[in-house]
């Protein structure tokens, strides 16, 4: 919540232009609290956004923090043309990491760079193409293409710290003849080999019938399914499971075991569980050791083509 360029920013749900003054800002802050309080009748989950809102923009600190990124600040990281993406060293961490190849979320942050040009027109100023302000004013199409690079890049981080029993490729053609066919991350690990969605829909969502459902979602898991049995067979590989991350705002359980969607075991898990369904695998998959899992790395590797 918040840090999505899909959701209502902390000005939004305050009810307030993003430049008005402290003293306006409180009063706006008392206004929603005694309107969404759950005493006086209001709706509870309201009542927290607008609670997290002010903690967000509370003070003349937090604001200042809020007003230069909130989420958004560290978005021009991305370089098309890095040689390979790496996760952020922390200082004196010696750790061995999962071998990445690929640019987690590449794909995604050069389409959007590309639309947000052309949304604000050429030939015009664009000092800071992820510049809050400008981000929450595109085109839903454009904002959801920012969101899903961030989410990609989300689970990138935590993938990388599996160690060094794992190895992950990021932004798969799963395709050949679709070039805007792809995997978001292929982990192979001990656990087993799995195909890794990363999604931000910008609200939450609910499953039923081995499917996503909500607003603007389409048919995700389908999706996924078919393109991990794709890479499964030009690699003559078989994956374990398939697993569909999203915001732990959004999802109303942090792991949702869905069994079997068309042959393939399949998860909706929330960010923060990520790790645990890697280590420990989900129901029902196969998991993958000791020469097998030379064999599956080297025939992905030979196999493996990015978008």
């Amino acid at each position: 919540m918040f840090d999505s360029p899909l959701s209502a920013s902390a000005y939004e749900v305050l009810g307030v232009a993003h430049d008005v003054d402290d003293d306006e800002l409180r009063r706006a802050y008392r206004l929603r609290l005694r309107e969404t309080h759950p005493d006086t009748g209001g709706d509870a989950a309201r009542f927290v956004q607008v609670q997290r809102a002010w903690d967000l923009v509370g003070t003349r600190e937090a604001r200042a923090v809020y007003d230069r990124g909130h989420g958004f600040a560290d978005a021009p990281s991305f370089s098309p043309d890095a040689p390979g993406w790496r996760p952020p060293q922390r200082p004196a961490d010696t750790r061995p990491r999962a071998r990445s190849f690929g640019q987690p979320g590449g794909w995604r942050r050069e389409r959007y760079l590309t639309l947000i040009r052309e949304w604000v027109g050429r030939g015009a100023p664009l000092d800071d193409p992820y510049d809050p302000a400008l981000v929450r004013t595109a085109p839903h199409e454009i904002r959801r293409l920012l969101a899903d690079a961030l989410a990609e890049e989300a689970t990138a981080r935590i993938v990388a710290d599996l160690g060094m029993g794992y190895t992950v490729w990021h932004d798969v053609a799963a395709d050949p003849r679709d070039p805007e066919a792809k995997l978001d991350h292929v982990v192979l690990g001990p656990s087993g080999l799995y195909a890794v969605l990363s999604e931000d829909f910008g609200s939450p969502v609910r499953t039923r019938r081995g499917e996503l459902i909500g607003d603007g979602v389409g048919a995700p898991v389908a999706t996924l399914v078919q393109r991990a049995r794709a890479l499964g067979r030009a690699a003559r590989v078989k994956f374990s499971g398939a697993i569909v991350v999203l915001p732990d705002d959004d999802v109303a359980q942090a792991i949702d075991e869905l069994g079997r969607v068309r042959g393939l075991v399949v998860a909706v898990v929330g960010r923060s569980a990520l790790s645990t369904v890697l280590r420990r695998g989900v129901a029902g998959a196969r998991e993958i050791g000791g020469n097998e899992l030379f064999d599956v790395r080297t025939r992905l590797q030979q196999t493996v083509r990015f978008v």
